[in-house]
């Protein structure tokens, strides 16, 4: 049974916590992130549904590329901030950063080549999505940065900073750690972290372009090159101390109050 321009997910339920749709056309799939006003700010809702669409995509074998983007501009803006509005201590983040980097180690083991397609924002979380992904194709205004040093005073889990080092270097993402650094579109694909960078209206082009590189690519080399990668990659040192000690902390609570009622952070260190 074909399953061309089948669309999972709907706009409907795009507001307020987003929603992250599917649509399958011949051997590609395209994952739309999609809560444009938030500039596509991920929600707990949003990355269910994105752990959906995994188990969807883990089934199938006829798949030869999986395309991320996001809705309206943006490619995904972090995590919605008021989520972590809820958290009590520091098993919460420690939870949180378990759940963030169980998904997107779905993502770099999908049955198919994955290209991130970015314009706007992808800052937080969403460059840890854009880094997990195999390619990405960039405009010159598209952003890459984690500036929670100066916004919401959390920390990201170790294999997701040796994840971004692999992607970008040992320099630029120290920039970003600890200067919040922003990185335009043109800076990461001089530091090799995209395969093109391109005009807004040379996105969709340069997409296709590349897209029908990877499925006219020889399927199993491919796959046992992704696999190789992977392997050579592995690693999950213990970063749960660390983790739990910066989200059971004041100036996080302080750094998340700060944010929501649109003030600068008052950081006392502890």
């Amino acid at each position: 049974m074909s399953d061309a321009g089948r669309t999972t997910g709907s706009r409907d339920t795009a507001a307020p916590q987003g929603d992250v749709t599917l649509r399958i056309e011949g051997p590609v799939a395209h994952v739309t992130f999609d809560r444009p006003a938030a500039r596509n700010a991920m929600t707990f809702a949003m990355y269910a549904r994105l752990g959906e669409i995994c188990d969807e995509l883990e089934r199938r074998d006829d798949l030869r590329a999986i395309v991320f983007r996001g809705a309206g501009g943006a490619f995904v803006a972090g995590t919605d901030i008021s989520e972590f509005t809820q958290f009590s201590g520091g098993e919460d983040g420690v939870a949180y950063e378990a759940r963030i980097d169980a998904t997107l180690t779905r993502l770099t083991r999908l049955p198919a080549p994955t290209l991130a397609v970015i314009d706007g924002a992808a800052v937080g979380g969403g460059l840890a999505i854009s880094a997990a992904c195999d390619l990405r194709i960039v405009t010159p205004r598209a952003r890459f940065g984690v500036p929670i040093a100066r916004t919401v005073g959390n920390t990201l889990s170790a294999v997701n900073i040796a994840r971004l080092i692999r992607a970008l270097g040992d320099g630029p993402v120290r920039q970003m750690l600890l200067l919040s650094v922003l990185l335009d579109g043109e800076t990461v694909h001089r530091l090799g972290f995209a395969s093109a960078c391109v005009a807004e209206d040379e996105l969709e082009s340069e997409a296709a372009r590349q897209i029908s590189r990877l499925c006219e690519a020889a399927p199993l080399t491919i796959r046992a090159c992704r696999e190789l990668l992977l392997r050579l990659s592995d690693i999950a040192p213990d970063d749960t101390d660390v983790i739990a000690q910066v989200y059971a902390s004041r100036d996080f609570r302080e750094g998340v109050t700060a944010f929501t009622e649109k003030r600068k952070p008052e950081w006392q260190g502890a």
